[in-house]
């Protein structure tokens, strides 16, 4: 009887973060976005520094570490662990993040060379190259709803690449519009890569329940990924362009240093939401939530931003939703099949698996 309240409150739990995740997910994919294309928009032209903000906030992680410290030591004494994560975990998170810079950067580059909407929609092949990744390295399982989706999705990013550039930003040229589409995919591609490659740590590593290990490890990465884009930043000579770029910002110099925090702070809701996403859930999941945040996306960027929603963009959109729904669909006839066959094991004592052989047996003549 233990063990069964133990279990739902650990299950309890675990929606309990999953939730804050998405909530989490939710408002850095949406507001990042945003943030950076306005940067872009009204004079900004650092990549390096547009990639680096969007990680560089991680310090800010430190507070709820601390206070799941202080926490834990009035329950647990002097005995208590500062650090959770294992060296093994750290060196993996610390390989991890150089990627998330280096995706940070593709990304970066594309929402200074497309409409936010065009980026978002290029966004959605990740889930694509997640289930690759996540077949590969942590043995996904799909259904034919999932392989549906996959294929849907995969439709909608050919479909907006037909388009063209006849969304192209004016004054942007055609060839750094292409470029921009290219590094996008790009960044999709490797950030496919990267949920499952943080999944298959957490499951390598063995990092058990509880956020404060998320946190441990969003810190890592985060940490990985900023000097990552800080060498860049050396590299292009950012630091001395800064201060000019910020006197000759069309919105003004205090709304330019007001840009980059707001970016900064609004981008780690969506990377710790990320990693609570896939710790909680799963890689296919943070892909198929990112997905889902598409429609959103558009809304706002053609709001905001008055940008053009061709008919390829629709065309596209209208996929990704199907695609979704289908995922969903599938999704939600597995959890109902699969608690349909634990109900019967439970209250009969024998699997579905016997159950079929028994059936088998009883219709041979």
């Amino acid at each position: 009887m233990e063990d069964q309240v133990r279990s739902r409150s650990k299950e309890a739990l675990r929606r309990t973060i999953l939730l804050l995740s998405f909530m989490s997910m939710c408002i850095g994919f949406c507001g990042g976005p945003l943030i950076t294309r306005l940067y872009f928009l009204h004079g900004g032209s650092r990549i390096w520094l547009a990639g680096f903000l969007q990680t560089c906030a991680c310090p800010i992680i430190l507070i709820p570490l601390l206070i799941s410290y202080f926490s834990r030591r009035k329950s647990e004494g002097s005995s208590t662990k500062i650090i959770y994560m294992k060296i093994s975990t750290s060196l993996a998170c610390l390989i991890i993040g150089l990627f998330v810079g280096l995706i940070n950067y593709l990304f970066s580059y594309g929402l200074g060379r497309l409409p936010v909407s065009t980026a978002t929609l290029i966004t959605t092949t990740q889930l694509v190259f997640t289930a690759v990744f996540a077949f590969l390295l942590v043995k996904q399982k799909f259904t034919p709803f999932s392989i549906n989706a996959i294929i849907l999705l995969t439709i909608g990013s050919v479909v907006l690449g037909l388009q063209g550039s006849k969304d192209r930003p004016e004054g942007e040229s055609k060839k750094m519009y292409n470029l921009g589409f290219a590094l996008t995919f790009l960044g999709a591609a490797v950030s496919g890569f990267v949920a499952p490659s943080i999944e298959f740590v957490y499951k390598k590593t063995g990092m058990g329940d509880g956020y404060t290990k998320v946190l441990e490890t969003q810190i890592v990465i985060s940490f990985s990924a900023s000097i990552f884009s800080l060498i860049g930043m050396l590299a292009n000579h950012d630091f001395k362009v800064i201060p000019r770029e910020a006197r000759e910002f069309q919105l003004g110099e205090a709304k330019y240093y007001g840009i980059l925090v707001s970016s900064a702070f609004v981008w780690q809701f969506y990377l710790v939401g990320i990693v609570g996403v896939i710790f909680n859930g799963s890689s296919l999941l943070s892909g198929i939530i990112g997905a889902v945040l598409v429609p959103v996306s558009e809304v706002l960027a053609v709001i905001f931003y008055h940008e053009k929603f061709t008919a390829e963009k629709g065309v596209s959109l209208g996929l990704c939703i199907w695609g979704l729904v289908s995922h969903f669909y599938g999704e939600t006839k597995h959890s109902q099949n699969t608690s349909q066959n634990q109900a019967f094991e439970t209250s009969s004592g024998v699997s579905p698996q016997s159950k079929k052989e028994i059936e088998v047996i009883s219709n041979v003549p």
